[in-house]
């Protein structure tokens, strides 16, 4: 594990308050108490250039259904970020975060991508929404990230699922580093079946040699079942 990792996640969304369940709850919540992580939510709303109705969003040039972000907005929330380069009372990030766009258009998430992503100190997600935002924007995103191949109705979701799986990844906010080692996807192969008590559960027992005390018996026999089930439920990460 490296030492250097995020230690600021900044996110543009219009519905900030989407994200005080999820962010604030089990371990994240835990790591942003303990100053582990600085977490600032920004509403895009805020930096309308429509002070009276606060709209970001207008109908496309060429016609068609929906409507798209306006890149105002969008660059005046970039700009205010940049602005503001302390991440807490005792850390400092650069002075130039990376930009990530949620986009069904992006590079499908993978774990690798996760462990990419929480090395670089400074992160700012832009929620897409309606048919998307005015390409001019992309200019000051780095990467687009999807998490699948299908559409949701904004990116909030998806920066939700980006966030837990590259803030896990940061030194402290799992404690045990060696459950991070052995997830699946941190290599080639799914992990291994877990047990645990009682032993014998309406007919079936746990595995003997998880009860043998032999160390290095139930290593061996981790590795094999991790490579048995990952046969099984995904071939396709079998090279």
């Amino acid at each position: 594990m490296k030492t250097r990792s995020v230690n600021r996640l900044d996110i543009i969304t219009i519905f900030p308050g989407m994200f005080e369940g999820p962010l604030t709850q089990s371990l994240l919540g835990k790591a942003r108490q303990r100053g582990l992580i600085d977490l600032r939510l920004h509403n895009l709303r805020d930096f309308s250039a429509d002070a009276k109705h606060r709209a970001v969003d207008d109908r496309p040039f060429g016609g068609g259904a929906g409507m798209v972000i306006q890149p105002e907005p969008v660059y005046r929330a970039l700009k205010h970020i940049r602005g503001s380069r302390v991440a807490g009372a005792t850390r400092q990030v650069g002075d130039k975060p990376y930009v990530v766009h949620l986009s069904p258009q992006g590079r499908a998430l993978t774990q690798a991508d996760a462990q990419t992503l929480s090395e670089r100190p400074w992160l700012v997600f832009i929620c897409g929404h309606y048919e998307g935002m005015d390409e001019r924007v992309m200019k000051w995103v780095d990467a687009e990230v999807s998490i699948g191949d299908y559409v949701l109705t904004g990116g909030e979701l998806p920066a939700m699922v980006l966030a837990d799986v590259v803030l896990r990844l940061v030194p402290g906010v799992v404690k045990d580093v060696e459950s991070i080692r052995n997830d699946s996807f941190q290599t080639n192969r799914l992990d291994h079946p877990h047990y645990t008590r009682p032993a014998l559960w309406r007919g079936k027992r746990v595995p003997a040699v998880l009860l043998s005390g032999d160390h290095e018996r139930v290593r061996a026999w981790r590795s094999q079942q991790a490579e048995c089930v990952t046969l099984k439920k995904r071939p396709d990460l079998v090279i």
